[in-house]
Formats: structure tokens, sequence, C-alpha cells
């Protein structure tokens, strides 16, 4: 399988191409402005309202940018986070120190965790620090089975023309299985088939406005009573 290519965004953070599936693993805006919409913002900030313990379940985790993000959050709105990936293809081991993020965060601090969240083995739970625990599945969205439930799902597969085995009824019947009452699924994606799948498994879903570049983003929850 050929290795992603590292490219930058618009807002000068960088991202990679996939080869593979003919796609970017992030806007061409900007990758750190649409983690911070997409998922920080619409998912995580809007949990942190009710709540001061989050888990989190992302989908492709890639270059590691929605965790680092997450776990800035984490110290700046003091959250315990447990934060689970599934990531089938890990990126190469020398791709990791050349992303920028760290530098266009300004968050040297977790330089450490950032490689850490690479490195580390995976299908185990580590702890990075007092308030984040991470786990990263090394397997297919298709076959991940857990008995963990989640108040968050970060959505970030890549586009259903790319991988529409991703976007399936089946894989979003299993995403509100694991949810938490309450519990959302954000994606950046707003395809009038994508969001007429998660009504179709009991979602509650709203198009919310999304990052720049992309008028609508998508927000799924999953309510108290199931339909």
């Amino acid at each position: 399988m050929p290795p992603p290519q590292l490219i930058e965004t618009e807002d000068g953070s960088h991202s990679l191409f996939s080869d593979l599936y003919k796609v970017s693993y992030h806007s061409k805006y900007g990758a750190v402005q649409e983690t911070a919409h997409v998922f920080i913002d619409a998912g995580l900030n809007f949990q942190r309202q009710r709540l001061r313990s989050v888990s989190i379940l992302e989908v492709g985790f890639g270059s590691g940018l929605n965790a680092l993000m997450t776990l800035q959050a984490a110290k700046e709105w003091n959250l315990n986070i447990l934060y689970h990936t599934i990531e089938p293809n890990p990126i190469p081991s020398l791709l990791v120190p050349q992303l920028n993020y760290i530098e266009r965060l300004d968050v040297p601090h977790l330089q450490d965790s950032f490689m850490q969240m690479h490195a580390l083995s995976g299908n185990q739970v580590h702890q990075l620090n007092d308030q984040f625990h991470f786990c990263k599945w090394i397997e297919k969205l298709e076959t991940f089975k857990t008995s963990e439930l989640f108040d968050v799902i970060y959505f970030d597969a890549f586009a259903p023309a790319s991988q529409p085995e991703l976007w399936s009824e089946e894989v979003f019947r299993a995403m509100y299985d694991c949810l938490r009452p309450n519990g959302v699924l954000v994606t950046y994606c707003a395809k009038g088939v994508v969001k007429r799948t998660l009504k179709a498994v009991g979602f509650k879903v709203e198009g919310i406005p999304g990052p720049p570049g992309k008028r609508e983003m998508t927000r799924a929850m999953k309510t108290e009573v199931s339909i």
C-alpha cells in the first residue's frame, strides 16, 4: 500500500493525501479549522455542557489531529477523556514528526503525547496523563466490536464516494448501538443519503453550519427513547 503524501492546507496546517483512495485526510481549506469546528466544537464542546467525563470513539485516527486537539481541549476544559480510535492503516512513523500540528496549535507540552499516540501498541488502553486515556484499535470499522458505550463519535472516515462501505446502514446501526442515550455522532459529511441512513437506524439528525469552505455538516443524536 503506498504511503500517504504530506500536504499543506489553506490554514497552514498539514494534512495527508491518500494515493489509494485519491482523497485528502482533511479539508483543503484547513485541517485544524475543520477539526476544531466539526469534532471539538460540534461534538466534544456540545457534550461538555452536561458531562465532565466524556467517552469518545473516533472512526479514522489518520494523522492524529483529532486526538491531539481533544487532548488539548481536555486540559483547557478540565475534562476526563476516554478516547478510543479505529485505524486499520496507521501512517508510517517517519511521517509523524513532519506534521506541524504542535507548532500550529502552539502546544509544545503535548509533543510527547502526540508521538505516543502514534507509537503506542494497539488494542489496549494507555494512560497519557491524569485526564486522558487512549486506545487505538488497529482494525477495520466493519469488524470492530466493543462493549464500551460512548458519549461522542467522531465519524471521520473517508468520504462516501471513496469508501461507501463505511457509510452503510449496518455501520450506522453499530454506531447507534454503542452510544449512550443523548450521545452524538458528528461528521463533516452532509449528504442527503447519509442523513437518511442515520435517521433510518434511529438517530435524530440535524444539519448545522459547516467549517470554512463547507455550508453544512451533520450532528446525529441518540435520543432517550429508541425508535
